[in-house]
């Protein structure tokens, strides 16, 4: 987070709210647990003795002026705040400086899997990846591909789904063997159950998951959504169906990581192959970039509690797709 010095040790900050909740503290006073961001990260922070009347309400993905002291709670930054209000017209505001944002222009990304999908030679994968394509575009042009992890910004889910399918060619270009269309198909299509598991605003940010998404999660609402376009499209009886419905249900690889199934042909393994390392690279990227040559971060969940180091031999300007 980017914070300006005002007196003393506070501080403010213009922020998008990711998450709030009210909360009774342990001598029964209400208090504001928030979840605050902007496009270089997130805190956690508290208002306390929190009184609507003179505080006002507030829900995720409204933008606010904060300011407060930042302390340490549980080896963790938190915001501690003094101030809250909504911002105005009046507010210098620059909502690039609020969300993290896709470096390719999305319209730019979804043209070109749709390009590619359309030069298909096999009718069936042609004909469902484009139409999914088509109903899910207004989403696709502005989705983050995550509510707090990798990609989630602006034209995120587009981001990562380009980045997957490039890698995707590469390994069919390698193995003749692989059913390259069928590959290219699932990795378009790996992730478009995001965009019925996440809620999000046109900004890109997610303020959190919605019921389906909760219920269901992308794995298996995406492979709904391609057994639903399949029927409507009269293409449901065609194997290649399954297949692409598999591929959704077993791209996160293991059950310990959400897959229903584990990937059971060549083309699925691969798909959760790449779509594995493209995340890893993205953190691993984000997580350097914060660091000082020969500096390591702490812990980072997400890469099983590893500790990155940044060895400084490359500079660090993210995965380039154009």
């Amino acid at each position: 987070m980017k914070f300006v010095p005002l007196s003393g040790n506070e501080v403010y900050c213009y922020a998008i709210i990711k998450e709030v909740n009210k909360k009774v503290s342990s001598k029964g006073g209400a208090y504001l647990d928030l979840n605050l961001s902007d496009a270089t990260g997130t805190i956690n922070a508290k208002l306390w003795d929190y009184n609507e009347a003179v505080h006002d309400q507030y829900a995720a993905g409204d933008i606010v002026k904060v300011a407060g002291v930042i302390t340490d709670f549980n080896g963790a930054k938190q915001l501690r705040i003094s101030k809250i209000r909504h911002t105005h017209d009046g507010d210098d505001v620059n909502m690039a400086d609020l969300v993290k944002t896709a470096e390719y222009p999305p319209q730019k990304m979804y043209d070109e899997l749709y390009t590619m999908a359309s030069s298909f030679e096999n009718a069936t994968l042609k004909t469902i990846v484009t139409a999914l394509l088509d109903d899910k575009k207004e989403k696709l042009l502005y989705y983050p591909a995550a509510y707090r992890l990798h990609h989630a910004m602006l034209g995120g889910l587009l981001y990562h789904t380009l980045s997957v399918v490039r890698l995707c060619q590469k390994v069919a270009e390698i193995y003749p063997t692989v059913d390259k269309e069928l590959l290219l198909s699932g990795a378009i299509l790996h992730d478009i159950g995001k965009t019925d598991e996440l809620e999000a605003a046109t900004s890109g940010t997610s303020t959190g998951y919605s019921i389906e998404g909760n219920l269901i999660g992308h794995l298996a609402g995406g492979a709904v959504l391609i057994a639903t376009a399949a029927q409507k499209l009269g293409i449901y009886d065609q194997p290649e169906i399954r297949l692409l419905m598999h591929m959704s249900l077993s791209h996160h690889g293991v059950p310990e990581y959400g897959a229903a199934v584990y990937p059971a042909f060549l083309e699925a393994e691969i798909l959760s192959q790449c779509d594995n390392l493209d995340a890893t690279v993205y953190e691993f990227e984000a997580e350097t970039e914060k660091l000082e040559k020969d500096g390591f971060s702490g812990r980072v969940p997400f890469l099983d509690n590893r500790k990155v180091y940044n060895h400084a031999r490359k500079e660090q300007k993210g995965t380039k797709l154009f």
